[in-house]
């Protein structure tokens, strides 16, 4: 897939951004809420469970939330899934017991100005890496397994990709401290940014064409609420 407003979505990137936009209160009402709502899937492999934020089940963190990320991103449109009533998901809540391998969430359609990703941790352990490169095809899982990358994506699917590889060895001290999950052949070229330590409390604003992972220094569960917004 090529992106057709390449130029304008590259006109809007900038460094990740760790910021302060919710209260201790509000982030209890988004813990509550996860607990409240239905499971939309529970991914065994990679052993995650998912939730939508459905509009209405709390009005007041509804209004709480859009109003909070409109004052930190200024105009967006949500590009998360839509209900079948019609209306937004205003993000997707994930519990992970396991590390997400490496991708990006760049989205499936190739008109769409891709825009930021705020990710709000609800639980204290975990990091996510986020490397230099970028990647403006569609929303990818990067691996070098040549079974996994003869995954044909349905709808709504990530791509399978080997294309993020490059020359240069990975830092074998790095890989040994928050990478050990990832063969490090997998991420042979890459090259860290950022890495970010999750803190209960602050969000991390950061743009969709980031290729990132989880670590492994995962303890019990990692629970966190990301939001996808395109212009």
């Amino acid at each position: 897939m090529e992106r057709k407003y390449l130029d304008q979505v590259k006109s809007l990137e900038s460094p990740p951004k760790k910021v302060n936009i919710f209260s201790e209160e509000e982030i209890k009402m988004m813990q509550d809420l996860f607990a409240n709502l239905p499971e939309k899937t529970f991914n065994k492999i990679q052993n995650v469970r998912k939730k939508a934020w459905i509009q209405n089940y709390n009005k007041k963190l509804d209004k709480i939330y859009f109003n909070k990320l409109k004052d930190a991103l200024g105009d967006f449109k949500m590009d998360n899934l839509i209900s079948e009533s019609g209306e937004d998901y205003y993000g997707l809540f994930h519990e992970s017991f396991s590390p997400l391998p490496i991708h990006v969430d760049s989205g499936f359609r190739e008109e769409d100005i891709i825009y930021k990703q705020v990710v709000t941790p609800l639980t204290p352990i975990g990091d996510t890496v986020f490397f230099k490169k970028r990647w403006y095809g569609r929303s990818t899982s990067f691996t070098i397994d040549k079974d996994e990358l003869k995954f044909k994506p349905k709808s709504g699917q990530n791509d399978r990709s080997n294309k993020h590889l490059g020359d240069k060895e990975f830092d074998k001290k790095i890989h040994q401290k928050y990478l050990t999950h990832i063969d490090i052949s997998n991420l042979k070229g890459l090259e860290v940014e950022f890495i970010y330590n999750w803190k209960v409390g602050e969000s991390l604003i950061v743009d969709r064409s980031h290729i990132h992972c989880a670590s492994c220094r995962i303890k019990d569960r990692k629970l966190g609420l990301t939001t996808f917004t395109k212009k």
